[in-house]
């Protein structure tokens, strides 16, 4: 019945591949391959002070995907794009640039969107790829705290050069206080989150915060969110991003 209803449904809409457009797929193998295939490390023009990777440039597979995630709501991409994010960790910890999980904890922090272009796409696509990432990474325990928070006044930085990025930006990111949406039981679980991280993180090697994004253009999100976390207590210890400008 099932096999049935999918038939009929590809039939009126067919499933395209959210990295190339192939049909008869929502993911085909060689997107996977090619966004699972690496993670490199990146120089942004403003530098956050934390080392920064990649799973590659902003283009094919990985270019389509995020706009297809980003202005085409296609949430099922989030699935393998995330899957990309979790064997990027993984080749890290092989790599030595950060500790495996039986040294340190994985905290993902997603950086923070725009209330409005968030609502426009049905939620928050960053923490929709961190939370698929930690879905992939099941065998540990993996955190994903959205504690960092657009003010209003951010523009879309689309067409904007790197100092006119970073001045929107800058004093406009800061620390979530409460989480309004649900019931009065998950506002405080928000802030209890953010009070440990901030009291717990400073212990040496106790967790490894990796701040996450969609696309790594100029740095200056990133820069100002590492600058944040790191005013409130939180050592971050790199930004991990699917995609680079270069």
């Amino acid at each position: 019945m099932k096999a049935t209803v999918r038939t009929l449904f590809d039939l009126a809409l067919p499933r395209e591949c959210g990295g190339c457009g192939a049909l008869g797929t929502l993911w085909c193998s060689r997107c996977e391959n090619t966004v699972c295939s690496a993670v490199e490390r990146v120089s942004p023009r403003v530098d956050p002070g934390v080392p920064c990777w990649a799973l590659g440039p902003y283009s094919g597979p990985r270019r389509i995907a995020v706009l297809e995630l980003k202005e085409r709501n296609r949430h099922d991409v989030a699935v393998p794009l995330g899957r990309a994010l979790a064997h990027a960790v993984q080749k890290l910890r092989i790599l030595g640039e950060i500790d495996p999980p039986e040294l340190s904890s994985l905290v993902l922090v997603p950086a923070p969107t725009r209330a409005r272009a968030a609502r426009g796409r049905g939620g928050d696509h960053v923490e929709r790829c961190a939370r698929a990432a930690a879905a992939e990474l099941r065998h540990e325990v993996v955190r994903i705290p959205s504690v960092l928070r657009m003010r209003r006044g951010v523009r879309d930085s689309v067409g904007l050069s790197a100092s006119e990025r970073q001045a929107n930006v800058s004093g406009r990111i800061d620390m979530a206080r409460s989480y309004s949406p649900g019931s009065s039981g998950r506002r405080y679980r928000r802030r209890t989150e953010i009070r440990d991280i901030a009291a717990r993180v400073r212990i040496p090697r106790e967790r490894t915060i990796l701040l996450v994004d969609d696309v790594l253009t100029t740095g200056a999100t990133a820069t100002e969110s590492v600058s944040v976390l790191t005013n409130s207590g939180v050592r971050v210890d790199g930004v991990l991003v699917i995609a680079a400008v270069r």
